[in-house]
């Protein structure tokens, strides 16, 4: 038997933000005198991660604005971009260069591409008459550490931008980012892949590798496996709707760069709060991963302690013993009191949400009904009601595509029925959003039988046959995997099944791969399995050292044995973050998550919803 020689521990993901920090403060010091920096304002919250306001002052930066129109009238003799490279920010860029050359102001001006800069943005430029003008720059950013255990690109347009419209740019990025971990952690001995995107990567790695020559890495690696998965590998997981509490946090107030909004109706005076949700939150540590319905019961015992520790203040006799509990306890029932105050407001709001606009129960037993394939006659009821109240669009396409993807796909007459009511309903600007759906194969139709020309035999073999397909993929994914425990079996109070995150009704399909690849050692043994998924898999092993061996001559298992990172390409849900750090309890793994961005069901949907443009 192997013995463990330590146990896993995170790697320290500071010096990511440290490494972007340096990177960002080069490339500000690129123009010595002062400068106006112009920031996309879909990099705001990223920048917030790795500098604040202070640092770009320290810098030169003089004014900060937000690049959202043409125009732009400010005074100063430098100014500084930073933006995606997208056609729209290019535009306006160009537009505001213009703007200061018709009324004869004279600026130095610098771009910074996030992450790098494209062709197209050249020219684009240069049609734009003001290439010449410009400096262009990359500025590198690399995955920031949201957590302790989450690191992201933060580009949530990836989705679209690979899955729908082909576009590979940030493949570069992605394997940059992977390169950059193996130089700073180790390299990493085990490697699996689910889906065309993971293979492009991991072979772009591999790539650079060999171009850049192999880097001067640490002696011991930190992480031992590394998983790279396609969001298009498990659409199912993000169209469901979450139950545990950072999950529902993320549904009901978006959290943006591990930063949430809170309205009023959450913090209880007339002023909107911004709170950063991570590990140093010692209240939110305790409930992100419990299931909604345990989150309360838990809020009030602890507003009990606090309550407890003022009144123990007030008490106290001795001036001593008040120095002393003013020094050592009361800063921290300040900062547990505060925090307590938002999650108590943020968990009454959740579930006050749940009885308005949609029945949050009929909502959450409906979508189990579809996962377990039954009551569908209810199901495709509630969604013709929910249509006909004109419940925002992407609510329904959600349970469209959820209801689509558990069937592998509609019968002609559902499928057509369906897509032509919610056309009708809520406009026939979103034929393009169906036409995403279908590439995506996320809205589809089951392929009809041709009966002409045919033997009795082969229509009744082609019957069978369709009559199969309807139950094949996902069903037969279900029952192999055991994704849907039988009705009752899960505790939601202390889980000991991943499925606890969508109450009981259903594994991610993503986590329970990454639990079967763990405990066989790679895809060898799920043959059954890989030929239903709709991607392809890969693996790669590394040899390893001979070092491990200790003085009695047996193996000894390294730290980073158990040490997994999982990249999720296309983005990643708090379901599968809480249900992947459930099975790490169990199983005495340590895991990592990398993504994109952080997704849910809603941002998926909206990201592919061309009605709304």
């Amino acid at each position: 038997m192997a013995a463990t020689s330590g146990s896993p521990k995170f790697p320290d993901f500071s010096v990511l933000k440290q490494l972007s920090k340096e990177h960002l403060v080069h490339l500000l010091e690129s123009i010595p005198e002062k400068k106006d920096l112009v920031i996309d304002p879909d990099l705001m919250r990223p920048l917030d991660r790795i500098a604040g306001a202070q640092l770009l002052k320290r810098h030169g930066v003089d004014k900060i604005f937000k690049l959202e129109s043409n125009k732009l009238e400010i005074s100063g003799d430098s100014r500084m971009y930073l933006a995606r490279p997208s056609v729209k920010n290019v535009k306006n860029i160009a537009n505001q260069i213009k703007g200061d050359q018709e009324n004869g102001r004279r600026k130095k001006y610098k771009i910074l591409f996030v992450p790098r800069k494209l062709y197209f943005c050249e020219m684009l430029l240069e049609q734009e008459g003001v290439y010449g003008a410009v400096e262009l720059e990359d500025f590198k950013l690399d995955l920031i550490a949201l957590d302790r255990d989450i690191l992201s690109l933060e580009s949530p347009g990836f989705f679209r931008d690979y899955f729908v419209e082909g576009e590979h740019s940030l493949l570069h990025t992605i394997a940059t980012s992977i390169v950059n971990l193996q130089s700073l952690f180790g390299t990493i001995p085990h490697v699996y892949g689910l889906g065309r995107c993971a293979k492009m990567v991991w072979d772009l790695v591999n790539t650079l590798k060999s171009l850049q020559g192999e880097p001067r890495a640490p002696i011991r690696n930190e992480i031992g496996h590394l998983f790279l998965i396609d969001r298009e590998a498990d659409l199912v997981t993000p169209l469901c709707t979450q139950t545990t509490y950072e999950g529902l946090l993320d549904e009901t107030f978006n959290i943006r760069s591990g930063y949430c909004e809170f309205g009023p109706e959450v913090t209880g005076t007339d002023k909107s709060m911004r709170l950063l949700l991570n590990c140093e939150d010692q209240i939110f540590e305790d409930i992100r991963d419990r299931h909604i319905s345990h989150v309360f019961a838990y809020l009030s015992a602890q507003a009990k302690m606090v309550q407890t520790g003022y009144q123990k203040g007030r008490e106290l006799q001795n001036i001593g013993d008040v120095k002393s509990f003013v020094q050592t306890e009361l800063k921290d029932l300040k900062q547990q009191y505060k925090s307590l105050t938002i999650h108590i407001g943020a968990c009454e709001r959740i579930l006050n949400l749940k009885t308005k606009q949609i029945n949050f129960e009929e909502q959450l037993q409906t979508e189990h009904s579809l996962l377990e394939g039954i009551n569908l006659k209810e199901c495709y009821t509630y969604i013709e009601e929910q249509i006909d109240r004109q419940v925002p669009p992407d609510k329904i396409l959600r349970l469209l595509c959820l209801l689509s993807l558990t069937q592998n796909g509609l019968p002609t007459k559902d499928y057509q029925t369906l897509e032509t009511h919610f056309l009708q309903s809520h406009g026939h600007k979103h034929l393009l959003t169906f036409s995403n759906l279908r590439k995506l194969g996320m809205y589809t139709e089951q392929p009809s039988v041709e009966v002409t020309k045919m033997t009795a035999a082969d229509v009744r073999t082609k019957l069978t046959d369709k009559a199969l397909m309807k139950k094949t993929a996902f069903r037969m994914l279900c029952k192999k995997l055991n994704l849907i425990p039988k009705s009752g079996e899960v505790n939601l109070r202390n889980p000991e099944d991943m499925s606890y995150v969508f109450s009981g009704a259903f594994t991610p399909l993503t986590c329970k791969l990454v639990e079967q690849v763990l405990a066989k050692g790679g895809w060898a043994g799920l043959d059954d399995v890989t030929k239903l998924l709709p991607v392809p898999t890969f693996a790669e092993h590394k040899a390893q050292s001979v070092k491990g061996r200790g003085s009695n001559g047996h193996h000894q298992v390294a730290p980073s044995e158990k040490v997994v990172l999982v990249y999720f390409l296309g983005g990643c849900t708090y379901a599968e973050t809480a249900a992947l750090r459930l099975l790490g309890k169990m199983k005495g793994y340590q895991f990592i998550f990398a993504t994109t961005a952080i997704t849910n069901g809603a941002a998926l949907i909206g990201s592919i919803n061309d009605g709304k443009k």
